[in-house]
Parts: C-alpha cells; sequence; structure tokens
C-alpha cells in the first residue's frame, strides 16, 4: 500500500537489489494498465478501481480517465478530487507525481519523473527520479511534456506542445520548448491586459 512519504529525488543503480524491486513494480503496473486499456469510455467505475489498485490507494469518486493510458509504476502517484486525464496519457512515477485538485490533462500529456545520465559512460549505470507537483486547477493540454523535478504552479496552464523543464509560477500560461511565461493569468483587470485571441492557438484541448 502506498504512502503519503514526501518524495524526494532518488537515484535506482543498475544492477542493484533496487532496481530488481523496481522491476517487479513496473511489470505490476504494466500488467494493471494493460487490463485498464482493454476498458471504454462507458467503464469508469471499473476504471477507477483498475487505476486504484495501480496506485495502491481508492481514487475519488469524482475522478475520470479515458483509456489509454501508460505508467511504469504506479504506486508514488497521488491523485486529488475532479482530476481529468484524457486519452494515451503517459505518468512515469518512480520520483513521485502529485496531482492535485481539479487538474485537466490532456490527451498525449507525458509526465516523467525519470531519467538517465547525460555522460555517456554512465548512462546505464542509473536511473534518477525527481518528484513533479501538479498544483491545484492546473490545465495540462495537449502534447505538454512534464520533466521531473518540476513544479507547476496552483492556476496555470501549459499550452500545447510545450515541454516543462523548469517551474512554472501560479496563475501563469506557458508554452514553447523549453517552456516560458507567456504571459500572467491573475483575473485582475486593472492589472491583467485584455487576452490576446491569439493566445489560444497554442493551448487547444
Amino acid at each position: 500500500m502506498a504512502t503519503d512519504r514526501p518524495f524526494v529525488t532518488k537515484r535506482v543503480p543498475i544492477p542493484s537489489a533496487e532496481w530488481d524491486a523496481v522491476a517487479g513494480i513496473i511489470r505490476r503496473a504494466m500488467r494493471l494498465t494493460a487490463e485498464l486499456n482493454k476498458l471504454g469510455f462507458d467503464d469508469a467505475a471499473k476504471v477507477r478501481e483498475i487505476f486504484s489498485e495501480l496506485i495502491g490507494r481508492k481514487v475519488d469518486d469524482t475522478f475520470t480517465l479515458i483509456p489509454p493510458f501508460y505508467s511504469a509504476y504506479g504506486l508514488d502517484l497521488r491523485i486529488g478530487q475532479r482530476v481529468f486525464i484524457n486519452q494515451c496519457c503517459t505518468l512515469y512515477d518512480l520520483g513521485g507525481v502529485d496531482i492535485a485538485d481539479q487538474v485537466l490533462i490532456g490527451p498525449n500529456v507525458n509526465i516523467i519523473t525519470t531519467g538517465h545520465p547525460l555522460a555517456p559512460s554512465q548512462r546505464r549505470a542509473y536511473i534518477e527520479a525527481r518528484p513533479i507537483v501538479i498544483e491545484k486547477n492546473v490545465w495540462i493540454a495537449t502534447g505538454a511534456t512534464i520533466i521531473g523535478g518540476v513544479t507547476v504552479g496552483e492556476n496555470s496552464v501549459v499550452a500545447a506542445g510545450a515541454v516543462v523543464t523548469k517551474d512554472v509560477p501560479p496563475n501563469s500560461l506557458v508554452a514553447g520548448v523549453p517552456a516560458r511565461v507567456i504571459r500572467s493569468l491573475e483575473e485582475n483587470p486593472e492589472h491583467n491586459p485584455p487576452s490576446d485571441p491569439h493566445d489560444s492557438r497554442t493551448v487547444v484541448e
């Protein structure tokens, strides 16, 4: 059963006893996601049941996920209330992924906590996993990628196709590769200029 311990950066040597344990959990996740991906949109209760088994805790009844969905760990994934995950999303949570309430995740989004060393001689020596935090009421649009070690601040939007490599401030629209702040989303008419209608072209679902 998963616990609510703090997520921290970790390095798993390959080979090692620790890696063997991780590999067993990965096989479990692959089996459960394959079972989940046999389901359709109308099988919402069964999707929640299998997803709950994957993450080691009962997911809230307001959680919605449209298969297919991919995960390579599962037990370090925390999900809040009224979270929506669209089709073909991949969440690699070995480093820990914390998704707060009311988060919207568009199709083909990648949330990846793990990576390999840059040095060629070390590339197969270990896996490094860094936590990702998605705060309340964030919208991650289609095809975006979130890299390990970042926090996406409350109420922010990650535009379609963006690659987030550093923290996103609250109430911000970020876009591009690597993602950068395009403008504030603060709902204060005295300090926030009218929206540029062209902004929406980079967001979409």
